[in-house]
């Protein structure tokens, strides 16, 4: 029977639904009217036109499925209009999983965030690190975090049964929008980074997070969550990383938030005025800054045998990915140094 991922055309997405094809199993994808198909080109994919804000197209969708991989979502760190945000990730995902429950699928496994998990200032962050919703700096990690209670109430009071999984921030090939972490990547490359803040990320390579979803439906306990993580560092290393695979020369300058936090504003403000698309810096991404978000894939590399491999395998495939795309054209190319390759 047919595997349904939705977020198909996107980053995640397009990442597991490759996964599935390379083991032979027929997928069907969710795809908005209008969506840039770019990732699902010449693949042997299904498709069927849905939307998570209209409950019957979820219905059509699901219908004769064996497997539901829920990958969509409305990730954005800044939103002029959040509602939406809130009806796709929170009232959507609860809408899908219902009606894949009804359609008979055997499994779900759901893509939530390590954006709900609370930070550890001792040490990396696990499944069992608590938080709540007075903890969620914005609207997207708000509204993952609502989303993946209406997971845990389905999967309680319904018998819904659905795995969920908690990437970190992925990085690699196919990011077509791109995705805020890529846009990280994309303005280290060309040099539009001359500083940062002292805050930390877990960086993952996209197709371990892909197999890691592969490994969770296969493997997973109902009702049970897992980090699909990768490699903890700093936002300085991070940019480093990227600077000397991309031929550029590492921002050095490393400021206190409070004294970026105005620039931020002007930029929200200046976005809202439609001068520029979404801002370059947001007030919410700097709160989040405030802590290192660093996270252990224990208990997935444990009970599900899931392993990474090191950030920097993941920033060249980006990069290598962007340059054929045109997003990079005029990055050289350059042999990656000892240094980066210790990393």
């Amino acid at each position: 029977m047919t595997t349904l991922v939705t977020g198909a055309t996107g980053f995640v997405g397009s990442s597991v639904v490759k996964a599935l094809l390379a083991r032979g199993e027929p997928v069907r994808a969710l795809i908005r009217a209008g969506s840039n198909r770019h990732n699902l080109r010449d693949l042997p994919v299904e498709t069927v036109e849905g939307d998570l804000e209209q409950p019957s197209t979820l219905r059509r969708a699901v219908a004769g499925c064996r497997a539901l991989y829920h990958v969509a979502a409305d990730y954005r760190l800044w939103a002029p209009r959040p509602g939406a945000m809130y009806r796709v990730n929170v009232d959507g995902t609860r809408a899908l999983l219902r009606a894949a429950a009804d359609a008979g699928v055997e499994r779900i496994v759901y893509t939530s965030s390590v954006a709900t998990l609370g930070l550890d200032p001792g040490g990396p962050a696990d499944e069992t690190t608590p938080a709540t919703i007075d903890d969620m700096i914005g609207h997207y990690k708000r509204s993952k975090y609502l989303a993946e209670q209406a997971v845990h109430e389905l999967i309680e009071r319904e018998g819904v049964a659905a795995v969920i999984v908690n990437p970190s921030a992925p990085i690699g090939p196919g990011d077509i929008r791109p995705t805020p972490t890529g846009r990280v990547v994309l303005d280290a490359a060309k040099g539009r980074i001359p500083a940062y803040v002292d805050t930390g990320l877990n960086v993952v390579h996209v197709d371990d997070v892909a197999a890691g979803h592969l490994l969770a439906y296969a493997r997973g306990a109902i009702g049970q969550r897992y980090i699909l993580g990768g490699q903890n560092l700093t936002l300085g290393e991070i940019l480093t990383l990227i600077a000397e695979l991309a031929g550029r020369r590492p921002p050095r300058l490393c400021l206190p938030g409070g004294l970026i936090m105005p620039l931020a504003y002007l930029s929200e403000l200046a976005a809202r005025l439609g001068r520029g698309g979404e801002p370059l810096l947001t007030v919410d991404g700097l709160r989040m800054a405030r802590k290192r978000m660093h996270y252990s894939s224990a208990k997935a590399e444990r009970e599900l045998g899931y392993h990474s491999r090191p950030a920097a395998d993941a920033v060249r495939d980006a990069l290598a990915w962007f340059r054929r795309n045109g997003y990079l054209a005029n990055i050289p190319r350059i042999s990656v140094s000892p240094s980066t390759s210790s990393q």
